[in-house]
């Protein structure tokens, strides 16, 4: 009687969890499906606000004159500190034809660390400072860096993450001329 009752525990217990996996699949599912939602090629991104490290105001989203890439990093990040001089060079070669904004992670690093990396390479770029990481949330950032290449019209084009030099200078070379 008593191994009856317990295998049906058991058996209950097991039935719980497999439920409990069921939903939380769901959940992500329906995460996903949202991040598709939001951020869909060819579509427009969301626009959002920053200040910049130089105390200026960015505000991304929409048509603009040139095309964007918009680079999430954090100082702390080893493939941040890899990708770094592909961004200097792309831009210092073809900053005239496109913006780069790159968006420090600020939540969850620190002003001295995000001063000191800006410092070391020799970013001449804005350096937009997500301090509550909305914008993180809102682009659905999992993990550093991502960038999204944005045509003129504010429509997502392209989602990367660390590339070689000469493979990212490719990417910003098309996105000019889209």
């Amino acid at each position: 009687m008593k191994k009856n009752v317990t295998a049906m525990l058991l058996a209950l217990g097991l039935v719980a969890l497999a439920v409990f996996q069921l939903v939380e699949t769901n959940k992500e599912a329906e995460a996903s499906a949202g991040y598709a939602k939001e951020m869909v090629y060819n579509k427009p991104v969301p626009s959002f606000t920053l200040q910049g490290l130089d105390g200026k105001q960015y505000a991304i989203g929409g048509e603009r004159e040139k095309p964007v890439m918009i680079n999430f990093w954090a100082s702390w990040c080893g493939p941040c500190q890899e990708e770094a001089p592909a961004l200097k060079s792309v831009y210092d070669k073809y900053g005239d034809r496109f913006d780069l904004y790159a968006v420090n992670v600020t939540r969850q690093d620190r002003m001295a660390d995000v001063q000191a990396f800006v410092k070391q390479n020799g970013f001449s770029f804005p350096i937009l400072l997500d301090k509550e990481g909305k914008t993180a949330e809102m682009y659905r950032i999992l993990f550093v860096p991502t960038s999204f290449l944005i045509d003129r019209h504010g429509k997502l084009q392209e989602v990367i993450h660390v590339l070689p030099p000469d493979q990212l200078e490719k990417r910003i070379q098309r996105l000019i001329q889209s």
